[in-house]
């Protein structure tokens, strides 16, 4: 199940289209969908919770807490929708663009890859298929 939340922010329209994205790079990794949360959020919020949960008081554009058990992928993926515009600035796409390639991003740490290890983040690159 893929359940999306708003914080002051505006709804989706393409929900079934992400569902659908989301669940196909779940699959292709011979993995299970458990629990998945998007929560999007302003730079304030995450903040917040940067600074609660990973004690980084820094801005940043995702942050994933893992739940998964064994082979069934579960967590919740918060992003800053803020910072997402600033990245499609910066990297001169659009902000739909930027945002799946955020939303996959913290997916693919659930999956189990770290994109502090090189090969890891070489894979991650590959996997940002968007939508």
């Amino acid at each position: 199940m893929i359940d999306f939340q708003y914080i002051e922010n505006d709804k989706l329209s393409n929900t079934e289209d992400l569902n659908l994205w989301i669940n196909n790079v779940i699959k292709e990794e011979e993995m299970i969908i458990g629990e998945l949360v998007y929560v999007l959020c302003n730079d304030e919020y995450l903040l917040k919770k940067n600074i609660q949960f990973l004690n980084h008081n820094t801005l940043t554009d995702v942050i994933t807490f893992d739940y998964s058990e064994n082979k069934i992928i579960s967590g919740d993926i918060l992003i800053s929708t803020e910072r997402v515009v600033e990245n499609a600035k910066i990297f001169n796409v659009n902000y739909l663009t930027e945002l799946h390639r955020v939303m996959v991003h913290g997916l693919l740490h659930l999956l189990g890859y770290k994109d502090k290890i090189e090969k890891d983040a070489i894979q991650c690159e590959k996997k940002k298929i968007i939508i």
